[in-house]
This record gives C-alpha cells, structure tokens and sequence, in this order.
C-alpha cells in the first residue's frame, strides 16, 4: 500500500481519518495550534476511508502508526467503531470507554506502546454544556432524540445517562437508525452503564419514520443529528415536513457539508423558538482533548488557552469563508 507516502521523510507526524479529511478546517487550524502550543514540528496528514471500509485498511494504518517512530498518532472521526473492531489486537492499551463503547476516537503513544482512546463522551458532553441551560432537564421535563446510533450517538448518550447528574437528566432517550445492528450495540453499552433513563431503540429505515418520532417529542427537547448525513454523504435524516417542537434545541453534529438538517432547524427557528447549534465547538473539544493526550500537554476546556485556541481556530475558519 505504500504507507509510507503518508510522512515526509524527517517530519514527525498526526494523522487524521475520515471520509473527506482535505475539506476539514483542522487542516488549516492544525498549524498554528502548533504553533501557539509550542509543541514542536509536526505535520498533519488526512488519511479517507469509505464509510465502513475493509477491515484490512485499517489495520494497515494503524500498524504502520505503531511501528513508525515519527508517526505521533491520530484522530478519528466516522470510523471509530469500524476502526477498532478491525484492529483491536494491534493496541497494547484501551481506555476504559474505549472498552465499554468499542470505538476508538484517538491513538496515541506511550514509549512503544499504541493507546486506543475513546474521547467523545468527554468532547461532546463540554459541547452540551456550552448551550443547554443549567438544570435544564430538571426544569423542564424534556427528552432527547438522537438520529443515527454510531460512535458518536453512543457517546452523547453515556454522557446524557451519567449518574453525576442526578435528577437533572431527560425524561426520556429516543435513538433512532436504519439499520438494526448498530441499534443493538448502542443498547448494549447503556445496560453495560446501568442506564436508568427510558430509552427506546427505534427501527426507522425511511426518513419519514424519523418525522414521526419528532413530531411527537415535548417542547424543549434535544434533537441530535449523529447520522454524518448533511457532511459524509448529502441530505438529512428528516424531511422538510417535520416540525421541531417548540423552544427545541436542535443540534448538527457536523460543522461542514451541504448541512441540510441545520437548514431545516433554521428555517423553523423564529416561528418555534429553537436553539439551534452546529458542530463546531464539538470540533475544538474534539481535536484539543486529543491533541493533549498525542503530545501529553495539559489543554484546559476553559480559561485563556482555550480561549486562545478556540480564536485562532475561528480566525482560520473566517478567513476560509471569506475565501
């Protein structure tokens, strides 16, 4: 496969798997984190994989991180749970969220060892709290609706069903896919938590079973779009009939893409009272909870560094707009 075309010759290396890696603003904002952080040199190189691809392309990748000294590690974004059932003999160490979730979102180093990492429940629960209210499940007697039951809907959920939170949790969890095995994995993990939310795992292979669930959810609901459409594959897991409920918050996991479920929120957002939200501080919490564990640095999810590092990304991001 020629791996090795993944690295300049002398330049230590992080790399980033996906579907479409090159339209990613880290490609751009990766450089002057580095920068900033003063971690030293280093590249960053985006490595596409079609969507549940041969388990052998993984393990290429991921051996070839692992026996490459100037290889530093990785991010992963859709392939998390392919990823590591196609390699899980190749790490020395998981995480212990990687074991209960069965996904890897970041590969590290320690010495010679390869550390699998499952950050998502970390990244996406910070994402939550920066635009719910405080106590808001508490206050209001909502629930949740998350379309689509990969990696990411698993770690949304987990966060959502920690007993930390006491009372303050939805009055229910609807997880919607359209396809069943992934439906029975995601309801695995939450007996393997011991979640006491009502959850229910609902079958919904045409679009138009998603707008029924949502048509019927309570003011004040959570709506979640975890399904990649809108980035990884045009569309949206709704269509334009449904109705969000009134003084819903609608969240776009994605921050790129045709984003056509944002479009349809925002369409309803006067008339209804949404909060409506895209991926993008996901995306910082994402990259920045990895890019400490990769390099070993301390990178606060408050505060001036990550304050700074939140601008510089912004920055990168408006000029890209505008360009």
């Amino acid at each position: 496969m020629g791996l090795k075309k993944y690295r300049n010759e002398d330049t230590p290396t992080f790399y980033f798997f996906g579907v479409s890696t090159a339209q990613s603003s880290i490609m751009r904002v990766f450089p002057e984190w580095v920068k900033y952080l003063d971690v030293g040199e280093c590249r960053l190189q985006g490595i596409d994989f079609k969507r549940h691809d041969k388990p052998m392309a993984y393990r290429q990748v991921v051996r070839f991180i692992k026996e490459d000294s100037l290889s530093l590690g990785a991010l992963i974004t859709t392939h998390k749970i392919d990823l590591l059932q196609a390699t899980r003999d190749l790490f020395d160490e998981l995480d212990s969220y990687a074991e209960l979730m069965g996904e890897v979102s970041c590969i590290s180093k320690r010495n010679t060892s390869l550390i699998g990492s499952a950050k998502d429940s970390i990244s996406s629960g910070l994402a939550l709290e920066a635009f719910l209210p405080q106590n808001h499940w508490r206050q209001t007697g909502a629930e949740v609706f998350v379309i689509g039951a990969g990696g990411s809907s698993i770690a949304v959920t987990c966060y959502l069903m920690d007993s930390r939170h006491g009372d303050n949790k939805p009055a229910k969890i609807t997880v919607a896919n359209r396809s069943a095995p992934r439906l029975h994995e995601i309801q695995r993990v939450h007996e393997a938590v011991g979640a006491t939310i009502p959850t229910d795992y609902v079958l919904t292979p045409k679009v138009e079973d998603n707008d029924a669930i949502l048509n019927r959810l309570p003011e004040h609901s959570l709506i979640i779009n975890a399904t990649g459409l809108g980035k990884d594959a045009p569309g949206s897991p709704v269509t334009d009939r449904a109705r969000f409920p009134n003084h819903a918050y609608v969240w776009e996991f994605n921050y790129r893409g045709d984003l056509e479920f944002l479009r349809q929120a925002n369409i309803q957002k006067e008339e209804r009272d949404l909060t409506v939200e895209d991926g993008w501080i996901y995306f910082i919490h994402g990259w920045t909870r990895a890019l400490a564990d990769v390099f070993r640095i301390d990178i606060p999810t408050q505060g001036k560094v990550f304050e700074d590092l939140s601008r510089i990304a912004a920055r990168v991001r408006y000029r890209r707009m505008q360009g």
